[in-house]
């Protein structure tokens, strides 16, 4: 039996903590920036959890997590 394969797609965008939680990035980081407040972007660098509905979709594209 040979080993199971992790998307890259989401390798590169979600991360899973010790505890088993699953972190994202925030949207709207990537341009037009000059015109956000930097209060706004200082909130949207911080990571995010996953919601409930979306965990078990994205463990399964990151099996080694």
């Amino acid at each position: 039996m040979g080993k199971i394969k992790t998307r890259s797609a989401a390798k590169k965008r979600f991360k899973i903590t010790k505890s088993g939680k699953v972190l994202r990035r925030h949207a709207k980081m990537r341009h037009l920036l000059e015109c956000k407040s930097a209060k706004k972007k200082r909130g949207l660098r911080r990571g995010e959890v996953v919601a409930p509905a979306d965990v078990a979709r994205i463990k399964a594209m990151l099996p080694g997590g």
